[in-house]
């Protein structure tokens, strides 16, 4: 077994204070994505899990023992870094095995074990190159094979494809995909990329300045997001947050903005009635209507399978994502509604949500 259990862990770099007792349980065989802004101590999190950085307080766990005291090389893992890594007079062969190699495996275990993972991976007819002679896929592919070939409890990921242009981003983040469906190893992957976390984890961890927001799916965390954090930080454009109070009377209830504008509502209590609130919607859920609130159009972004169109509602700016070809110009006004069950509510003072 595999499971990766994190428990009640801190960081600190004297008196500084970077990790903040985070709490994560990984099941055997899981991909897991820890995602957050530049700073939020995701990637420290990892290096601690790998070993390559002191724990503070707390304690990890991999495959039901505990790793604090040990080192790297004792925690049956592989990690796989955002610089490739790789040793540059070595052929893609040599790198892949070199591992096995300070392991005083055979030569036959080790060509074995390179020619299985070069196989996954496509790598065969790339045996004999330098790393200089492939391309920033390729090379990253062999970084993967070499983690591949130890054959270890846990893959550890930090930012592997953060070096890539955007197309093969893609291609890679599919590949890298395939590859868990394909071993069922536990992965550990860490990104700044929302996109990445939603289309690759079966579980996400949003951190923020070393605290954990939220845990859960990609979908859960998409659909029910915790607090005004993860609402914005998941999706793609981000969730449209307006500022204003509610409003409830005759069973009905009513966001109002600061400006004045009146958008329906989920259902609340009577006593939130006046309550300071914010108010979310995704692009996708705005829908055009004969009548409803007016926004005054900025910039219309067609892209083909859809249209993006930039606007402003008072003084809050809003994104509208519509599968239709609509044809706006900039300084027309576009009336638009929401489903209240498609809207989120957050206090505004604290930022948790509210229904």
């Amino acid at each position: 077994m595999a499971e990766v259990a994190v428990r009640d862990v801190f960081k600190a770099y004297g008196s500084v204070e970077v990790i903040h007792g985070v709490n994560v349980d990984i099941a055997d065989g899981e991909f897991v994505v820890l995602v957050g802004p530049s700073g939020c101590g995701k990637s420290t999190l990892l290096r601690m899990i790998a070993g390559l950085e002191e724990i503070t307080g707390g304690e990890i766990g991999i495959g039901g023992r505990v790793v604090n005291e040990l080192r790297p090389k004792d925690r049956d893992i592989a990690m796989v870094f955002q610089n490739y890594a790789l040793y540059p007079h070595m052929t893609v062969a040599k790198n892949m095995g070199f591992s096995l190699k300070l392991r005083r495996e055979s030569k036959q275990v080790i060509d074995e074990k390179v020619k299985r993972a070069a196989s996954i991976l496509s790598l065969e007819n790339l045996l004999d190159r330098l790393p200089k002679q492939l391309s920033g896929g390729q090379r990253q592919r062999v970084a993967m094979g070499r983690a591949i070939v130890r054959d270890p409890q846990v893959f550890l990921f930090d930012e592997p494809l953060s070096n890539l242009d955007a197309k093969l981003r893609v291609q890679m983040r599919t590949e890298i995909k395939e590859l868990h469906q394909r071993l069922k190893t536990t992965t550990i992957y860490v990104t700044h990329d929302q996109i990445e976390a939603m289309t690759m984890a079966d579980k996400i961890v949003v951190l923020r300045d070393g605290v954990v927001e939220q845990i859960g799916s990609p979908l859960e965390l998409y659909d029910r997001p915790a607090n005004l954090f993860v609402a914005g930080f998941i999706g793609s454009p981000s969730m449209n947050i307006l500022e204003g109070k509610l409003r409830a009377d005759d069973g009905r209830a009513i966001f109002v903005t600061d400006e004045g504008d009146e958008i329906p509502s989920p259902p609340v209590p009577e006593s939130s009635n006046g309550r300071p609130a914010t108010f979310g919607i995704r692009p996708e859920h705005l829908v055009l209507a004969d009548t409803g609130f007016p926004a005054k159009v900025q910039v219309v972004e067609p892209t083909g399978s859809e249209t993006q169109v930039y606007m402003k509602l008072g003084g809050h700016d809003l994104v509208g994502v519509f599968r239709e070809r609509i044809r706006v110009e900039p300084g027309e006004t576009l009336h638009l509604s929401a489903d209240p069950a498609l809207v989120h509510l957050f206090d505004r003072q604290t930022g948790a949500r509210m229904q």
